[in-house]
C-alpha cells in the first residue's frame, strides 16, 4: 500500500515513533539518533556541524516537550506531511511541528522536519 493511501490513523502509527525520536534526540543533542530515519536527501543538508549550531542557538530545539497534539495529515506529490501542535518545556505557547514522510528504497524515511 502506498504511503498516500494510508489513513490518518495508519500514518500516525508510523509518525509518532519518528516524532518522539526527533524530540528526545534533539533535546539530548544526539546527532546520530536524530538523523537515523532521514532520507539521503535530508542527510545531505543536515550535517552534524549545522545541527550543532541550531541546537546551540535555539532554546526551543533543546527543550521540546513530549506533549504534543496531532493536527492532521497533508498528502501531496508522493509525500505525507504530518502536523503537530508542539509544546516546549521552557518557552510559553504553541509551536507547529511538521514531519514530512516519503518512501526511499521501500522504506519510510523523513524528508523534512521543522518546528516553528
Amino acid at each position: 500500500m502506498s504511503l498516500l493511501d494510508k489513513t490518518d490513523k495508519e500514518l500516525l502509527e508510523i509518525a509518532i515513533p519518528l516524532w518522539k525520536n526527533l524530540i528526545i534526540s534533539s533535546n539530548n543533542k544526539d546527532y546520530s539518533s536524530f538523523v537515523k530515519d532521514f532520507s539521503a536527501q535530508m542527510l545531505y543538508g543536515a550535517n552534524e556541524i549545522e545541527l550543532g549550531k541550531q541546537w546551540t542557538k535555539s532554546e526551543l530545539l533543546v527543550n521540546l516537550s513530549e506533549k504534543y497534539d496531532f493536527l492532521g495529515c497533508l498528502r501531496r506529490n508522493n509525500f505525507v506531511t504530518v502536523l503537530f501542535k508542539q509544546k516546549s518545556e521552557k518557552l510559553n505557547g504553541d509551536f507547529l511541528g511538521r514531519l514530512v514522510l516519503g518512501q526511499e528504497d521501500n522504506m519510510i524515511k523523513i524528508f523534512g522536519a521543522t518546528i516553528f
